[in-house]
């Protein structure tokens, strides 16, 4: 078996339950500023709408179509406007609400603790993410996973997005290694697995669908966290 020195993950659907936690701030949020007397009357059909947004938006910002100013807002007008309402005051107030409220969340995925503690003592961890930087590090003291990690890296430091090349030589310079000598674990098809594959890195796939995928180009493919062990 391949010897490796670090360990890189993702963070957020690989170890912070985004899903979860994003979840239970946009509930609050619906309740605080009472969306349900403003036209948005079912609150899953709001999340709903808000994850398909939240997710394309995010993808225009990989791609340097869009601003992190941009993105913080837009995300939010855009599910506003889809019930026919525009209020910039009420859409600026619900982002800044969120952006307090979601990261400190501290749901993690089920058997990070316990992967993280045996990594530990073997490896290097390292976290690489195309999260907010300021953000990332509130998620991470509030689920208490920082002790767990050396370095926490945001790639807009790099000047690009994962999967971009140079995220990840970006985080092989701060960590001071090689990609031979790294894995990285992630969610993500492309940002993750992808991007690895694509400096030469050998990558673990969270797969969390239950099903093998064969369109993912992983050196490893798990369903749960707790899969990584046997394979490090």
């Amino acid at each position: 078996m391949k010897k490796y020195q670090h360990i890189i993950f993702d963070l957020d659907h690989t170890l912070w339950d985004f899903d979860k936690n994003s979840g239970m701030a946009l509930s609050e949020i619906y309740e605080e500023f009472k969306l349900q007397d403003k036209g948005i009357n079912d609150f899953e059909e709001f999340y709903k709408r808000y994850k398909i947004i939240n997710e394309a938006c995010w993808a225009d910002y990989r791609e340097n179509k869009i601003e992190k100013s941009v993105l913080r807002t837009i995300r939010f007008s855009k599910t506003l406007e889809s019930y026919g309402l525009v209020d910039e005051i009420l859409t600026e107030t619900i982002c800044e609400s969120y952006l307090f409220k979601s990261p400190r969340k501290s749901h993690v995925i089920e058997g990070s603790y316990e992967v993280l503690s045996q990594l530990q003592e073997k490896y290097k961890l390292h976290i690489l993410t195309n999260g907010f930087s300021e953000i990332q590090e509130i998620k991470m003291e509030a689920s208490k996973l920082t002790s767990y990690f050396t370095h926490v890296i945001a790639s807009e430091h790099a000047g690009a997005k994962k999967p971009h090349p140079q995220a990840f030589n970006f985080a092989l310079d701060i960590i001071g290694t090689k990609a031979e000598n790294c894995i990285m674990i992630g969610d993500n098809p492309e940002t993750d697995i992808e991007g690895a594959t694509n400096i030469g890195m050998d990558s673990i796939y969270f797969n969390r669908n239950g099903e093998f995928s064969k369109d993912v180009n992983a050196t490893h493919q798990v369903h749960f966290l707790k899969e990584i062990l046997p394979l490090l």
